[in-house]
């Protein structure tokens, strides 16, 4: 199916505290809570989620996702193939999204990948949801990232991509369910923070906590703090991830 332009989920076909074993919204679905809360739907890697932890999107594959050169597409094609050779399990990126990253004319276009299949150090081939708008020329490059939403993983002590949510439910591995992205969500401290600061991804003693920002060297933003909280403890923070 093309992308398509839609407005908020009224009814979710699953709850904010469960799991399931079937994909039963889009990934990187979002949904609101009549208290003002937002949720996006993920599916999980290979650890179910614990409560109070920051989760990201998969680490970047710098061999198999980026810097990928292709044959130059034409306008309204509805594929491209890469000329460099990558190593990938079927639809490994489907769902997720291809950039045109260099090229003579017509780079800065994003597609949604549709499907593709394994490929064993060969070129591949990446079937997109909308056609090319614009052909490119030159020496096309491109970067491929699966979709942010599928296989999350607590943040690391090493950031590795972009924070997504912090789990409430412990979403079993490989299932899928909810993260919230927005509203007063619990979240684990790495040092003493005061209500009211801003706080950033810091791992750097605990995976999936968070910090005050300017006290540690990983600084992506995630929110703000509601309430005082205590190093290694739990306490509320205002998420404003999405």
């Amino acid at each position: 199916m093309a992308s398509q332009l839609t407005g908020p989920v009224i009814v979710a076909a699953q709850g904010i505290y469960s799991d399931s074993s079937l994909q039963l919204h889009g990934l990187g679905e979002r949904v609101e809570s009549n208290d003002g809360r937002a949720f996006r739907y993920c599916k999980v890697g290979v650890t179910a989620l614990v409560p109070g932890k920051l989760y990201q999107s998969p680490a970047e594959d710098t061999t198999n996702f980026q810097q990928l050169t292709v044959t130059a597409p034409s306008a309204a094609a509805t594929s491209v193939v890469t000329t460099t050779t990558v190593t990938l399990s079927a639809n490994d990126l489907a769902e997720g999204f291809m950039c045109i990253v260099s090229a003579t004319t017509n780079a800065g276009q994003v597609f949604k990948i549709k499907s593709h299949a394994a490929a064993a150090a060969a070129v591949a081939t990446f079937n997109l949801e909308d056609p090319v708008m614009y052909a490119p020329t030159g020496t096309v490059v491109i970067d491929c990232h699966p979709n942010p939403y599928k296989n999350v993983i607590v943040a690391p002590t090493t950031e590795s991509s972009s924070p997504v949510g912090a789990a409430l439910y412990k979403v079993t591995a490989a299932q899928y369910g909810w993260l919230q992205v927005f509203g007063p969500c619990p979240l684990v401290a790495v040092g003493a923070i005061t209500v009211g600061d801003e706080v950033i991804t810091a791992g750097a003693t605990t995976t999936g906590g968070v910090s005050v920002a300017g006290s540690a060297t990983i600084s992506s933003p995630v929110g703000y703090a509601l309430t005082g909280i205590a190093d290694t403890a739990y306490g509320l923070v205002f998420l404003q991830i999405g």
